[in-house]
């Protein structure tokens, strides 16, 4: 690509019938702000403490984990023992939540994420289709 194609182009400021200005962009140039602005806030998440990195071994690791859950928790040096105890479950019912093999309610998520210094999201394993 040359220079002129992957600077962005000057934006169209257009009004709408009350006045209000408008920018018209290219779909892509649209995408490549919000993919920036995107960017930032993950920095800055990362800077404030709120996002962690994992390493390349973590993420095989992380891969290989039968539920992000059973991942997260050995990360964060905990027996399932220490952990069911700790949200007010049985270790059994951990175990099999960790094995995919039985799914929480959403405020038990809430608890483990609360405890992980997680989101739920990080927990709630990808559903295939």
């Amino acid at each position: 690509m040359s220079e002129k194609e992957t600077a962005m182009s000057e934006p169209r400021i257009i009004r709408t019938p009350g006045g209000e200005k408008l920018v018209l962009l290219t779909l892509d140039e649209y995408e490549d702000l919000r993919d920036s602005a995107l960017a930032a806030e993950a920095r800055q998440a990362l800077a404030e403490g709120r996002e962690e990195l994992i390493s390349s071994e973590e993420l095989d690791v992380y891969l290989a984990s039968p539920t992000p859950l059973a991942f997260w928790r050995k990360k964060r040096n905990l027996t399932q023992t220490a952990l069911a105890r700790e949200v007010g479950v049985s270790q059994n019912f951990l175990s099999d939540i960790e094995n995919g093999k039985a799914m929480g309610d959403v405020m038990l998520y809430a608890k483990l994420a609360r405890r992980l210094k997680l989101s739920i999201e990080d927990l709630v394993p990808e559903i295939e289709n």
